[in-house]
């Protein structure tokens, strides 16, 4: 339950971050300023919460992670009940409670195509980076992994935010997804295929470049 609990926090103040940031951003730092408060966000989490949950926050990466055979299977689901109900919880709370104006919903992707490239590239790149950071033989015990985590969202949100809103995260995706911000209700299909396939083949890649590290 601890490590359920810790999932659930994690997942919280990553989807609050995503919400507040965007929305109380100003038109001149908008590009800037949620990138940098999501990615931050994204690393002090990791750090709190790594040693009792692993800090997965995302269920694409605990998909690679069950995958690659870090995470027990019977931890799956629980942990995505977890990452879903934190992030509806804080995207509920940051829309009706905490912003005073709601913002308007976003209209409909006009190609699948882009959005659904972008998050399957960056969810592969995040899932890629915490199996080989946060699980690998080569890298235990390191201390840097929850900034590299962290940045690697930084990087993918600043690269390919404009065109797929740059969840990389099935949990982000249905959060804000649901209180119609940022990310079109209609086509949160998109976002989920790309999120968990992408994990599907991190995991499975992780699996053919190392294959002694069980």
């Amino acid at each position: 339950m601890r490590k359920y609990v810790v999932e659930f926090i994690g997942t919280f103040f990553l989807v609050l971050t995503i919400v507040c940031s965007v929305a109380l951003s100003s038109d001149a730092s908008k590009g800037i300023i949620p990138p940098l408060a999501i990615g931050s966000a994204l690393m002090v989490m990791i750090f709190a919460g790594g040693h009792i949950s692993g800090a997965h926050y995302n269920p694409a990466v605990t998909l690679a992670v069950a995958i690659r055979g870090r995470c027990s299977k019977l931890d799956v689901v629980p942990y995505w009940i977890a990452q879903f109900a934190g992030g509806l919880a804080a995207s509920f709370l940051a829309r009706y409670v905490l912003l005073s104006n709601a913002p308007a919903e976003p209209s409909l992707f006009e190609n699948i195509v882009p959005p659904l490239v972008a998050e399957f590239l960056f969810t592969f790149a995040l899932c890629y980076v915490v199996l080989n950071t946060a699980t690998a033989k080569g890298t235990e015990g390191n201390s840097f992994y929850g900034l590299a985590i962290g940045f690697t969202v930084l990087t993918g949100a600043f690269a390919v935010g404009s065109i797929s809103g740059g969840a990389f995260n099935p949990a982000v995706a249905v959060s804000v997804g649901a209180i119609k911000m940022g990310f079109p209700l209609g086509q949160i299909w998109v976002h989920l295929a790309a999120e968990f396939i992408a994990a599907i083949v991190a995991g499975l890649t992780f699996l053919f470049l190392n294959p002694d590290d069980k």
